[in-house]
């Protein structure tokens, strides 16, 4: 199977190569359907090479007959969709097959339509590498998901948060950093009330906490109440509440990140242009920042595209760089700015190409190399962090979420949510291990000693996730 970088491209090339086959036979160009949903989802969610697929079809007209094609061939044969306009069939990938997305297309007849599905494969990567790091895995509070570490205190600050909203059961927990014991443990307050899709009041919960920072000079821990759309503050000491911000402070608030040099914390509004800057010291907030995304580069002879305008920028993770001031924000595109955290000016915006849904972003100053890592495209890509340049393009496991970054041993580590891995690389980009991560791990931190904290968020009933992995290498 091949994998084709260009969504168009793969489109028009899966069309014709599909045209051909239909072409063996006189095409009947029967009624066509002027209102087609059809729907394809397959399963499982994880598809490796050699994966048996099972395909659903849903919203299809009763009795439509459909079928899927690729690379000039059938995946599947033609099913007919039963009363309620579904229909499953099965299929077989490739165990030569490519990892990456590729465009299926969905041939429907009676009446006749089509559409593209993209069929991610993931790649397989074996472990590797378990002999040079110690591994310390412990289940802790339900629901987590992210943690930070104070380097002045030396312990480690967990949020966790349960279900959809309205969420009832949420914890800042403070943990020791080497035995994670949880020491403390603090419930946010009740939430305003909410309403419903109809307009029904609904309770509003507590204030969830979600994304954490710490902050060291002030003794403070700031979290993300993501489901209020703000943020709070509580005292490291004994989780006491300092502040809680009214929602709206920030919408969709996740990532925080501290400038303690500067008084500043960074929150941004994850699939927005927008990054909050709040005053470490008043607690208030200071500015809203608004990002655009880089405009698009010329075409052949000078003009500039049909939308010559920046591109929207949808903000999804940060990084803040102590040594040099500077706050790196990607977006789920793959646009990425980078913020002077000391006069709040964004100094230049680029894109990192090869990304589908990127979710985190890390940078190493000593290389001048950015690292994205993307849940859409199982894989993280090295990117020169003047211009956004790719340098590498590496496939690391399925669903990559976090990213972090050692500067004293030069070592990106990634969380692979679906694989179920943690992967480790240099600089370049090179795996040195992939290593056992425990059921989803969703969000890594770092100690200033190296030490590596991950984190398995899952479902309360599963008794293997919620756990937290102490990564420490030899």
């Amino acid at each position: 199977m091949a994998t084709f970088s260009r969504t168009r491209l793969a489109i028009a090339v899966v069309a014709i190569a599909a045209a051909s086959v239909a072409c063996t036979t006189a095409p009947r160009f029967g009624q066509p359907d002027a209102d087609f949903q059809g729907r394809i989802s397959t399963q499982p969610g994880v598809i490796l090479p050699g994966s048996q697929v099972k395909v659903q079809g849903s919203n299809f007209k009763p009795g439509q007959k459909a079928q899927l094609f690729y690379e000039g061939g059938a995946l599947t044969g033609a099913v007919t969709a039963d009363a309620e306009g579904k229909f499953s069939t099965e299929t077989t990938i490739p165990q030569a097959a490519t990892p990456g997305r590729h465009a299926v297309l969905v041939s429907a007849t009676e009446p006749s339509a089509s559409a593209v599905h993209t069929l991610k494969v993931s790649p397989d990567l074996p472990l590797s590498g378990a002999d040079r790091f110690a591994v310390q895995a412990r289940k802790t509070v339900t629901g987590v998901y992210q943690s930070a570490y104070s380097a002045k205190n030396k312990a480690l600050f967990v949020t966790s948060a349960i279900g959809r909203p309205p969420v009832k059961e949420s914890e800042l927990a403070k943990l020791d950093p080497d035995s994670l014991d949880v020491v403390a443990k603090v419930t946010p307050g009740q939430a305003p009330g909410r309403k419903d899709a109809q307009g029904k009041a609904q309770d509003g919960g507590v204030f969830a906490v979600y994304g954490v920072g710490v902050d060291d000079a002030n003794g403070n821990v700031w979290v993300s109440n993501t489901r209020q759309n703000t943020v709070a503050v509580y005292r490291q000491s004994d989780l006491k509440l300092v502040k809680q911000f009214e929602p709206g402070a920030i919408g969709h608030s996740r990532d925080v990140m501290v400038d303690e040099k500067n008084g500043k914390v960074f929150v941004n509004g994850a699939m927005s242009d927008k990054v909050a800057v709040f005053d470490a010291r008043t607690l208030q907030l200071a500015a809203t920042l608004e990002l655009k995304g880089p405009a698009p580069q010329r075409a052949a002879g000078g003009f500039p595209g049909r939308n010559a305008g920046p591109a929207p920028f949808a903000t999804m993770a940060m990084s803040f760089d102590k040594a040099s001031g500077k706050l790196f924000v990607v977006g789920s595109s793959g646009e990425v700015a980078v913020i002077d955290a000391a006069t709040n000016a964004v100094e230049k915006t680029y894109a990192v190409k090869g990304v589908n849904g990127a979710i985190a972003i890390a940078y190493d100053g000593g290389t001048r190399r950015v690292f994205v890592g993307a849940q859409g495209t199982d894989n993280v890509v090295v990117a020169n962090a003047d211009n956004g340049e790719v340098i590498k393009d590496v496939k690391v496991g399925a669903g990559t979420l976090g990213l972090v970054f050692d500067p004293v041993r030069k070592l990106v580590y990634a969380a692979n949510r679906g694989a179920g891995t943690v992967t480790v690389l240099d600089t370049d980009g090179t795996i040195v291990a992939n290593l056992e991560g425990g059921p989803l791990p969703n969000h890594l931190s770092l100690a200033p000693n190296g030490v590596v904290y991950a984190l398995n968020k899952g479902k309360a009933e599963d008794v293997a996730s919620n756990n937290i992995h102490r990564i420490q290498p030899r």
